[in-house]
């Protein structure tokens, strides 16, 4: 189920919304949000309800004997455990036949069969809320929940269950405790007002780019310098407004539940620098780097060839966990030597005019996301070949795709982030949420597209 889908606008959140404002008590309201979790998580393939319940009474069990741990020794034993258990399915249904495969074109007399394994949605995202929880109660940030159904609607919450944000338990852990308290009006503004500019970004910017974009790219071979360009630039906006949009009606569905999800964009595309853009660029899943692997390696402390490594190893991990495919791979190896230049350079870097600076940073993200969205190696070359003029063809540039990236491209240099845009909280302004709504909806024509995060 996708959150600009008839059966999610028209049946699900109203069912669920209703219900959850009619029930009182705090238990009834956790049972209700994880049932409907679940609903939302098995409409896709039910199946794989299971794992995921697995995985959640496997770190709810765990954070409990860690509780109860009076050794240190212990409590690390039941941490690592968890983790192993968690990293251990994520890498069999995720990895597994990359890794066959890989082996295969090495030796295939050492490789392992190929499996018809099928990649469960969200795999990604609640096995790193899991592992975050048990790593937290482990080092005493956050006290192990004795509720399961408060920790199941953690893990399932479906405002955050496929495609992120990332959220630690004790980032929502106060909303959670306070679940049964009153509908607040101040609240509800901003879950529709958030859903709306998210569901707008989607179906009325994402989706349109996309519908120039993917035939471009589906014709790679005929590309022309120009249209390699525009092909790039058009999927940098895409992925942004594609995956913001998400993260803005998730923001906005945990508001209408009372449940506050943390921001994960931040003007990314206005970055000086690449530090400057993973900490504005999916905030949740560089934060979430950065405290559960970056510092667990070392971070900076072991001297500067270390952090070096680190950061490479960190980026690495971080590209294949968006995909079992070498274009992540090395995706996630070029963000981490630009990590390592951006780093050795800042002095230099820093004398430099702010737009220079941020144009520039602009321009090496475009050429990352070839890697990120080309479906192979060899179109990742070929398309970054046709960009500096080898191999062109004759295709066309639809005139409507260049209109609309600089249109993105401004609005992205000048408008506010979502977060900065103070919705109105008075009734009377709910006509405009409607509406915004409805030709957000009008806008779809019947086209409940799926969000490129899924697939992750």
């Amino acid at each position: 189920m996708v959150f600009n889908s008839d059966i999610f606008l028209f049946a699900f959140l109203p069912i669920v919304f209703a219900l959850f404002w009619l029930l009182r008590e705090k238990q009834a309201r956790y049972i209700l949000l994880t049932i409907s979790g679940y609903i939302f998580y098995g409409y896709w393939d039910w199946r794989f309800c299971f794992l995921m319940l697995f995985s959640s009474l496997v770190s709810f069990g765990s954070g409990l004997m860690i509780q109860r741990a009076q050794e240190q020794r212990t409590k690390r034993a039941w941490m690592i455990g968890t983790i192993c258990v968690d990293l251990a399915l994520l890498g069999f249904f995720k990895y597994y036949n990359f890794f066959a495969e890989s082996l295969h074109a090495v030796d295939p007399a050492i490789a392992p069969p190929l499996l018809n394994i099928i990649l469960p949605i969200g795999i990604s995202f609640y096995t790193f809320h899991t592992i975050s929880y048990v790593v937290d109660v482990a080092a005493g940030r956050v006290r192990a929940t004795g509720n399961i159904f408060e920790y199941l609607t953690y893990v399932s919450l479906f405002s955050q269950l496929v495609a992120g944000p990332i959220v630690r338990f004790r980032q929502i852990e106060a909303d959670l405790e306070r679940i049964d308290k009153p509908p607040q009006t101040d609240q509800m503004a901003l879950g529709v007002g958030f859903f709306a500019v998210g569901l707008i970004k989607k179906v009325i910017i994402a989706d349109t780019i996309a519908r120039m974009v993917d035939p471009m790219l589906a014709n790679h071979e005929n590309l022309s310098m120009l249209g390699a360009w525009m092909a790039a630039l058009g999927y940098t906006f895409q992925l942004y407004f594609d995956f913001s949009g998400y993260s803005d009606m998730a923001v906005g569905l945990g508001y209408l539940f009372g449940i506050r999800i943390p921001q994960n964009f931040n003007a990314p595309y206005r970055a000086l620098g690449i530090g400057d853009f993973w900490r504005r660029w999916h905030i949740s899943l560089s934060s979430w780097l950065r405290d559960y692997l970056y510092i667990s390696l070392g971070g900076n402390r072991k001297g500067p060839t270390r952090t070096n490594v680190n950061l490479i190893i960190v980026m690495l991990l971080g590209g294949l966990w968006h995909g079992a495919n070498w274009t992540f791979v090395i995706w996630g190896a070029y963000h981490g030597l630009l990590l390592v230049i951006d780093r050795a350079l800042q002095p230099w870097l820093t004398r430099w005019p702010p737009l220079l600076y941020r144009w520039s940073t602009f321009l090496l993200v475009i050429i990352g996301w070839v890697f990120f969205r080309a479906e192979s190696l060899p179109m990742a070359l070929d398309w970054l070949g046709k960009m500096v003029g080898i191999g062109t063809g004759n295709g066309d540039v639809p005139q409507t795709l260049m209109v609309m990236c600089v249109l993105c491209f401004v609005a992205v240099n000048t408008l506010p982030e979502t977060w900065d845009i103070r919705f109105p909280k008075t009734v009377r302004w709910a006509p405009v949420y409607a509406l915004s709504l409805l030709l957000a909806y009008l806008f779809m024509n019947g086209a409940n597209s799926t969000f490129l995060y899924y697939q992750f």
